[in-house]
């Protein structure tokens, strides 16, 4: 029986809904430290360590996508992210900080990479006439899963009987049973499933070749770099939104608070629209665009200080670092082929834990006060170095083709 791509497709949406709950993480960050003592920081880096989990477990998860296929790491990825969430409530009720790291950090970051690489390569194998718009659709979900994620633990932390620890076991528990569901439908497409492909994007070089021989060209590190890059920057944007904002352009607490909201839109819609009009104007291109914006977005934050310039920059922004994500899967099956693309994107997906770490540390070392103007400017140097290579990977694409 001939299966539905649209289908598995609403699958992967759903397993990325689920673990992109990782981005909710904030609402729990004040009850646990009002409930165990521990402080701020200290809940924070379990964020930290669950975000440089998923981008180091995605490169030998995104092998055992091709080696054992979507289904099963799926469910290794349910397993693992509805266990860690679930003994998180366990970590809270013992008063264990340690255990919390291990638990939220490194079981449920490993279930996050491993649910990640899931089904982003098989979408895309399912769609070879809108690599674009698979990769969006998918990535979409991870994007837009903390606004559903906040306002159901609101509403139970919110409820005497159920509590701070009881709202993890609860979660964990939907996790599992939705992510399992989800991962039964996630398959490779079989021989005349798919419709046949008879233009080739433009940034296409025709080939289809192993993860391990792309890690051997200079193509793949520049998609690296402009990937990282452009983690950098928006990781950075977010983590300092609202206080950017307050002290930038005098917005009040409430404005600001509803603007990192508004923000979380473009960063979720930012994944879908960025990507379907990649299948349009090509991945180079667009990759082009993404830093050209990025560059004028930061460079209005940092000279023209005025409230409403600044708010449509920021959204502008998020909107670039959620199209990094979406489009970096289809730029890869264009230039390496979609033979090994799990195993490559799980390769790529390392710049995620690298620029996890990089971006809060430039944000710590270069802002001071109220004053951003350093970090900004670096921002713009890193993003005009990866605008460069954008246009230094377009000749390494000819050459492949040549080749």
């Amino acid at each position: 029986m001939k299966r539905n791509r649209y289908v598995v497709a609403l699958a992967g949406v759903v397993l990325h809904l689920m673990i992109g709950s990782v981005y909710a993480w904030s609402v729990f960050t004040k009850p646990i430290a009002a409930e165990t003592g521990w402080s701020i920081k200290a809940v924070t880096f379990a964020f930290s360590l669950a975000i440089f989990f998923l981008g180091m477990s995605a490169a030998f998860m995104g092998r055992l996508v091709e080696k054992y296929g979507p289904t099963v790491t799926g469910t290794v990825s349910a397993i693992l992210f509805g266990l860690g969430v679930m003994l998180t409530g366990v970590a809270i009720g013992a008063h264990q900080l340690w255990l919390l790291y291990v638990c939220y950090g490194v079981i449920g970051g490993v279930g996050l990479g491993a649910g990640y690489v899931t089904p982003v390569s098989t979408i895309i194998k399912w769609f070879p006439d809108k690599r674009g718009l698979a990769t969006g659709l998918a990535i979409m979900g991870f994007g837009f899963a903390a606004l559903l994620t906040s306002t159901v633990a609101n509403h139970l932390l919110s409820l005497k009987s159920v509590g701070l620890e009881k709202t993890f076991y609860i979660l964990g528990a939907v996790y599992l049973v939705v992510m399992l569901l989800a991962a039964q439908l996630i398959k490779r497409p079989q021989p005349g499933e798919v419709p046949v492909q008879t233009n080739l994007p433009k940034s296409s070089t025709g080939v289809q070749m192993k993860a391990n021989d792309a890690l051997k060209t200079p193509a793949f590190y520049c998609l690296w770099f402009m990937f990282f890059i452009n983690i950098t920057t928006g990781i950075g944007l977010v983590s300092m939104a609202s206080p950017m904002a307050q002290e930038m352009v005098n917005m009040d607490a409430a404005k600001a608070a509803a603007l990192v909201g508004i923000i979380g839109l473009f960063n979720g819609f930012g994944r879908l629209i960025w990507a379907s009009l990649s299948d349009y104007i090509g991945r180079p291109l667009t990759y082009t665009l993404i830093f050209v914006v990025d560059i004028l977005c930061l460079g209005t934050i940092l000279y023209l200080r005025q409230e409403l310039l600044f708010s449509i920059a920021l959204c502008l922004l998020l909107s670039c670092y959620g199209a990094g994500f979406s489009v970096i899967p289809a730029y890869l099956g264009d230039v390496f082929g979609t033979r090994e693309l799990g195993a490559l994107h799980g390769y790529t997906l390392t710049a995620w834990a690298v620029a996890g770490m990089v971006g809060p540390t430039i944000i710590t070392y270069t802002s001071h006060g109220s004053d951003y103007s350093k970090t900004l400017l670096i921002f713009i140097i890193i993003d005009v170095i990866s605008l460069l290579v954008s246009f230094f990977v377009k000749t390494q694409i000819k050459l492949m083709k040549k080749a």
